[in-house]
């Protein structure tokens, strides 16, 4: 399950025309969770270069489960599978997966350029504001220039720091001629106003009104006179002695900023070969500390989708067996503690007369079904002796289990046989608790959860049920038909026969999902009932009957597990399922009527 929305404005367009940033997209990915849960569908929004995720659409109001900041982020598209890829920052990986390679270059293509755009951010917002940088570089051209020769080298530092000192000399030469040309000025004017004064001391006396630089006489004219020279002015500053000393003082500062230009060119080849020496060792840590970061992510991230059951897993064969028997381990504590806690409570499973089994049913399914009971009563019951294809793998008292090692395309299709004699209960018993739905949670541990999709008659059920997961293996479903029959024998001396077949079928209601893989079985529990005469005139009692079982069992599993991982599995839990189903039959007849 994947992608199967998206609210993206614009999906021919990854940026918005008005305000140039990248669009907001949104839709639905299957995230990896975790081994026991696998991939589960989540609602997943990219918006300002942050990528959240929802546990649905709905759900957007109660906050995201979890976000990833993607100015740092890896995106990578993974190598096999199509419609996943993975993203990572610093040591958080999600594993995504879209509804087609369609949706996945969508998202990685709007992913990477979000990225793209957090990355150039304060190059766009210099491109939007241009005017206002020129406005800037205007204003503070000087130090703009200065820090432009920052990358420079040495020799071109002080050719450029020459260049300034031979302007500054220019301007202080200039400024020097312009204050010996104003001395001179007021020079002459101060000759000029003393020549005045000599000529007109013996006239009459004249009054002056202080309107600045007027002198009136007595005939009320007046004339222009010098303004009066200021003790504190201009002659009262020796210009030339404070241009010589700011030329001195700017020429010596320059001098001591190239002598230290020259010492650090002196010393740039040692300073070179150190610094050389630093990143090469800068290096070393670099590439040590992403070794070991690969290493570590390798480890805190074992049970993720890379480690589960497929082609490509990096997981190893032994590994994948270790995994596989640890978690059967502690499925069959958990099941010891909760038989230990549980109190049966007794179940009123009524149970139909031998006929109604007998007969064949008028449902749709009718002749497949007649098809596989015949098929199983002609190929189950033969005699495996003799047979070089068939081997014994376990032997434990009456119990005996062969297989005939059998791979298509790589997957183990293995049929297997086992053979049993269980005493004190009938083949109509064994088959029924078997068959009935409503006691199968009371003895089969490997089941999540099941239901009876369609009731065909009274001894034929579709039924729907899913295993629980064990990691690395992926977790599996399987859509079965299950019916129950009596064969009876056609020589008196011989007993009747009880059957019950589950095999594979197709059904609208239960159609296959990503989540699990879909297995395929044909499966029957084939029994028969004998009876050894009781003593005297007593009646026949359980001591006296015993059950004869044939459990045939053809599996596909699909998916990836190891061939050898498969067989193992199979030689420890099939003996364990027919001494607990058998011991479990056992406990529910003690103490009842004997039902043939």
């Amino acid at each position: 399950m994947s992608e199967k929305s998206s609210n993206s404005s614009g999906s021919d367009e990854d940026v918005d025309p008005e305000s140039g940033q990248p669009v907001e997209l949104g839709g639905v990915l299957s995230k990896w969770t975790n081994y026991i849960h696998g991939w589960q569908d989540r609602w997943v929004v990219l918006k300002n270069n942050t990528l959240s995720y929802y546990k649905s659409e709905d759900e957007r109001e109660y906050g995201c489960r979890g976000s990833l900041c993607l100015s740092k982020a890896i995106i990578t598209p993974h190598e096999f599978d199509e419609c996943r890829f993975d993203i990572s920052v610093n040591d958080s990986v999600w594993y995504l997966r879209a509804e087609d390679p369609e949706h996945r270059l969508q998202w990685i293509d709007s992913i990477e350029l979000h990225k793209a755009e957090s990355g150039s951010g304060s190059e766009s917002s210099l491109r939007r504001h241009g005017s206002m940088l020129s406005l800037t570089s205007a204003a503070s051209g000087f130090s703009a220039t200065s820090t432009s020769s920052k990358g420079h080298s040495l020799p071109e530092k002080l050719a450029e720091m020459e260049t300034f000192r031979d302007i500054l000399c220019r301007q202080v030469d200039t400024l020097q001629k312009y204050f010996d040309s104003c001395a001179d000025g007021v020079s002459k004017d101060e000759f000029q106003r003393d020549r005045v004064v000599e000529e007109d001391e013996d006239d009459f006396p004249s009054s002056t009104r202080p309107d600045g630089d007027c002198l009136y006489n007595n005939n009320g004219s007046k004339e222009k006179l010098f303004p009066a020279a200021n003790p504190k002015g201009m002659n009262g500053i020796d210009f030339k002695g404070e241009a010589i000393t700011f030329k001195a003082t700017t020429a010596g500062i320059l001098s001591t900023l190239s002598h230290c230009i020259e010492l650090m060119v002196k010393r740039e080849d040692s300073w070179q070969k150190r610094l050389d020496k630093e990143l090469e060792k800068r290096r070393r840590v670099e590439d040590a500390y992403k070794s070991a970061l690969s290493e570590l992510k390798k480890k805190s991230h074992y049970g993720g989708p890379d480690y589960e059951e497929g082609p490509n897993s990096l997981i190893k064969e032994d590994e994948f067996f270790d995994a596989v028997e640890a978690a059967l381990d502690r499925q069959d504590k958990i099941e010891e503690q909760c038989q230990s806690d549980k109190v049966r409570k007794p179940r009123l499973t009524p149970v139909p007369p031998g006929d109604t089994y007998s007969t064949i049913g008028t449902h749709r399914f009718a002749e497949q079904v007649e098809e596989v009971v015949q098929n199983h009563m002609t190929y189950s019951l033969q005699d495996m002796g003799g047979d070089a294809n068939w081997q014994l793998v376990v032997e434990e008292g009456e119990m005996k289990v062969y297989r005939r090692e059998v791979e298509e395309n790589g997957i183990v299709l293995d049929p297997l046989k086992a053979t049993h004699a269980v005493k004190g209960v009938t083949g109509h018993e064994l088959c029924h608790y078997f068959w009935d739905t409503d006691v199968r949670n009371d003895w089969e541990t490997t089941i999540e959860n099941f239901n009876v999709v369609e009731t065909l008659s009274d001894n034929a059920v579709i039924v729907y049920q899913t295993h629980k997961r064990v990691w690395p293996a992926s977790q599996r479903d399987v859509l079965y038909l299950s019916a129950i029959r009596k064969i009876l024998a056609t020589n008196e001396s011989d007993p009747d026969t009880w059957l019950v077949c589950n095999f594979s079928v197709d059904h609208n209601n239960a159609q296959p999902t990503n989540r699990c893989v879909r297995a395929k079985i044909n499966v029957a529990m084939i029994c028969q009932t004998l009876v050894s005469p009781p003593e005297g005139n007593k009646e026949i009692s359980r001591d006296n009957i015993l059950c004869k079982i044939t459990y045939v069992a053809n599996v596909n599993p699909g998916g990836w597990a190891p061939a050898s991982v498969l067989r193992a599995v199979a030689k420890r839990e099939y003996p364990k399922f027919l001494k607990r189903f058998t011991g479990y039959v056992q406990d529910k007849t003690s103490g009842k009527p004997i039902l043939f």
